[in-house]
């Protein structure tokens, strides 16, 4: 105990902005649940396993941990199931889906020696009683950042919280035992903050919940701002604060003031309910997405490094499928795992390892690569044929490399091409070495040449990381099937949707025929030559200046059409295990070509000025608002429609320069438009360029592109020679043009932003599935319904 004493100076109590790490290593995938539980850094509030807190007292000196041990409860094997009470699974109350349960244990542990000392114990300090009490009573950092994450938007201030007239009723809230003013229900109960009336939540579908009398008790009253009791702590912001007046979870900036109004310490309460946002996700991270891939078939696990799942998170599979095949390629197993230990990240680390890319990487690296959490199905699960592993929850990597950003820090489905392009822009931002950048090998360049009607040509380099490819459904090999089924189709007056999948007949067409379509000469109309010093008719052939070592395809299954709809092509492309792209080089400037002149047209040099459409600034000005504020409303939201602009004006009134005159300078443009043009295909700094010089439209923007080659990718070079190389491109992989294919993402759904993405991994000669934490050998592995296809480089 006088050791204890000797270091309370490290030992702090964590304050509710604290972030406390009490469920996984920040290293590893270790939990409590593991051989040697979980130890928390009382000092920093961070979690290691047994193998690597030494590493954290060696590095920050902090020698006081509380140890958190969670071991199985017996369970009868006769145990009834539970009636559930909650829309959920594997949550108190929910679906009983049979999971074990555990019981915890706690001690305090000094390093270096872990000497170990009982908790709870009247023995033990008081500021450490109050520290670890604190700590086990808090919600942890990986759970808060979760359901964070799930919320599809950040909670705003509630106008109507501001300006709340609470009544003068006398009425004072107690601490706890409160009930339904109209029925017996105790739980899921919300505070009236105009006039403290205590109600019931919302029914449920199936019955459970409440009896709908809070919401019933706002439409009579009009009293639209209510709090759920069980979610006050010191933490005003965890809060849930719900709106009824704009139907949504809000924030509420004088929650104190008005708990305070009803006599209520919020300082001195303890959480006890859920709040919306953690209900939602417990219902949603529990949806069994491993029915969809192989699910007729009998799949055989495996085991053992390099078969590690990765668990669901909700809506993640989109990362799991894209990590599991980086981390089957030598670049990144090398970088991450073979020649770098988790003691060597650690090391390198700066300060909170779970906010550094490279730890998490590296952590991920060893997590799927080890086989430390590869573990066989216990004989319960092999007595039931039930193939699934735990896995392992990239929550830390999948925190740190969304930072940021506003849609992969969400629980929104994302596209799996999206995030391998913003994975790759996070790891070049890392300004590693060369040789020390894992997406160095996936990199190639790109020649586009454009010959004009003058006979003289242009030359455009560029990189890329990903071979983007149209699909050509007139190069259909099975047309004869396809117009008997159409036929057939018709006379019957059947749809798709009411007919089998072993009826449809879809279009197959050949790899080879995608890639042809890339590379073949394209007709540019309304170029503006240099040497005509107007505009014509220009012919635009791409190549490839080097070869990668990893080639990415993309197959562009989503159209677009007319207004702008997106559609999913439902088509099958027949892809060879190896296929050969040496024809696919450039050749750059030949013999007796002439380059055009330096220099483009006028209108594209001039940036265009932002214009607001006059109909939606009329719109707003007859709703009382300043005609200035208005056309900045809509330049800002490109136009998008009196609704956009208006809310842009609500969230904008206070802005220093709200008053100030419109730039003559374009304004920024809006990033789902942006987003757009990234799916069809275009870089993002083209997409930017175009949207600007179009005044946010975007058909004009993609006309534009077209339009305007020389001018709209900016990390283009004009090069006058066939060995001229951009800056960008000096050190890039190159090698011979034949590749085997090895990985592919395959995608379900009507959108890349919806649906389920899936991994198949060919490695040690067979096909295997990584379905989130589902792995086993494939049995027919869908190399004709890809939306990403990965292949290496057969060297000679």
């Amino acid at each position: 105990m006088e050791l204890l004493r000797s270091n309370l100076s490290r030992v702090q109590i964590p304050e509710p902005t604290h972030r406390i790490y009490k469920h996984e290593c920040c290293l590893s995938f270790d939990t409590p649940r593991s051989e040697g539980g979980l130890f928390v850094d009382m000092n920093s509030f961070l979690a290691f396993g047994k193998d690597y807190v030494a590493w954290n007292h060696e590095k920050t000196g902090n020698p006081v941990y509380l140890h958190i041990k969670e071991t199985p409860k017996s369970v009868p094997e006769d145990r009834p199931l539970k009636k559930p009470t909650l829309l959920a699974i594997g949550v108190d109350g929910g679906f009983d889906n049979n999971e074990t349960e555990y019981e915890e244990s706690y001690s305090i542990v000094i390093l270096p020696d872990f000497v170990s000392l009982p908790f709870p114990s009247v023995e033990l300090p008081e500021k450490v009683r109050i520290a670890v009490d604190t700590v086990l009573s808090a919600v942890g950092a990986e759970r808060r950042e979760q359901v964070a994450a799930w919320t599809a938007e950040e909670k705003k201030a509630s106008e109507h919280a501001l300006r709340l007239q609470q009544i003068k009723s006398g009425v004072v809230v107690p601490p706890s035992g409160w009930k339904c003013a109209k029925c017996d229900k105790k739980e899921n109960l919300w505070l009236n903050l105009t006039d403290g009336m205590i109600l019931c939540g919302r029914k449920n579908w199936d019955g459970t919940g409440g009896n709908n009398h809070a919401v019933e008790h706002y439409k009579e009253t009009g009293y639209p701002i209510a709090v759920k009791l069980g979610t006050i702590t010191a933490d005003l912001e965890a809060a849930d604060v719900y709106s009824y007046a704009e139907d949504d979870s809000v924030l509420d900036p004088l929650l104190a003031q008005h708990l305070a109004h009803f006599g209520i310490d919020f300082s001195s309460m303890q959480k006890t309910e859920m709040t919306t946002a953690e209900r939602e996700l417990d219902q949603n991270t529990n949806f069994d997405w491993n029915r969809i891939q192989e699910s007729g078939k009998e799949l055989v696990p495996v085991f053992g490094p390099g078969y590690t799942g990765l668990a669901n998170l909700g809506n993640s599979c989109y990362l799991a499928a894209t990590m599991q095949i980086l981390f089957s390629t030598h670049s990144f197993i090398s970088r991450y795992y073979s020649h770098q230990s988790l003691k060597l990240a650690f090391d390198m680390t700066p300060a909170d390892p779970t906010l550094d890319l490279n730890m998490q990487l590296t952590k991920l690296g060893h997590g799927l690569l080890s086989g430390k959490y590869s573990i066989p199905v216990t004989e319960k699960d092999a007595a039931t044929r039930d193939a699934r592993q735990e896995g392992i929850p990239p929550r830390m990597f999948k925190s740190v490399v969304a930072a940021g950003h506003g849609e992969f820090s969400s629980m929104r489905q994302q596209d799996a091409l999206d995030f391998f392009f913003h994975l790759f822009d996070k790891l070049e931002r890392g300004k590693l070495r060369a040789d020390l950048d894992p997406s160095r090998s996936f990199k190639f360049g790109v020649e586009e040449k454009v010959l004009c009607s003058s006979g003289k040509v242009s030359y455009n380099k560029r990189e890329d990381c990903i071979l983007s490819l149209n699909i050509p459904l007139q190069e259909a090999t099975n047309k004869d099937e396809l117009e008997a089924f159409n036929n057939q189709k018709a006379g019957k007056g059947l749809e798709e949707n009411n007919m089998s999948t072993d009826e449809i007949v879809r279009p197959r067409v050949p790899l080879e025929a995608c890639l042809a379509t890339f590379a073949s000469p394209e007709e540019i109309h309304d170029y503006y030559s240099t040497a005509l010093k107007g505009k014509t008719t220009a012919i635009k052939t791409t190549g490839l200046t080097s070869f990668p070592d990893y080639l990415v395809l993309h197959m562009r299954k989503f159209v677009m059409e007319a207004g702008w709809v997106p559609k999913k092509l439902d088509v099958y492309i027949d892809v060879p295990d190896v296929i050969d792209i040496s024809h696919m080089r450039s050749k750059g400037l030949q013999p007796g070509e002439e380059l055009l002149p330096d220099g483009v047209a006028e209108e594209v040099m001039e940036t265009a000025q932002p214009v607001a459409n006059e109909e939606i600034v009329a719109q707003l000005v007859s709703m009382g608002f300043n005609q200035l504020h208005c056309q900045k409303a809509a330049i800002n939201t490109s136009n998008a429609g009196v609704e956009e602009a208006t809310n842009w004006l609500f969230s904008h009134m206070d802005d220093p320069d709200i008053d100030a005159p419109i730039s003559n300078q374009a304004s920024d443009v809006d990033q789902s438009s942006v987003d757009t043009l990234i799916s069809f295909g275009f870089a993002e700094e083209v997409a930017r360029k175009a949207l600007k010089a179009s005044g946010g439209d975007i058909e004009k923007a993609t006309d534009w592109i077209f339009n305007n080659p020389n001018a709209s990718v900016s990390d283009m070079e004009v090069s006058s020679s066939s060995s001229a190389q951009t800056p960008s491109q000096t050190g890039l992989p190159d090698g011979g043009g034949r590749y085997k294919l090895f990985g592919i993402v395959s995608h379900m759904g009507t959108s890349t932003y919806c649906g389920h993405y899936v991994a198949h991994i060919l490695k040690e000669g067979r096909w295997v599935i990584f379905n989130d934490s589902k792995v086993g050998i494939s049995t027919d592995p869908p190399k004709d319904m890809g939306y990403l296809y990965f292949f290496q480089r057969l060297d000679n």
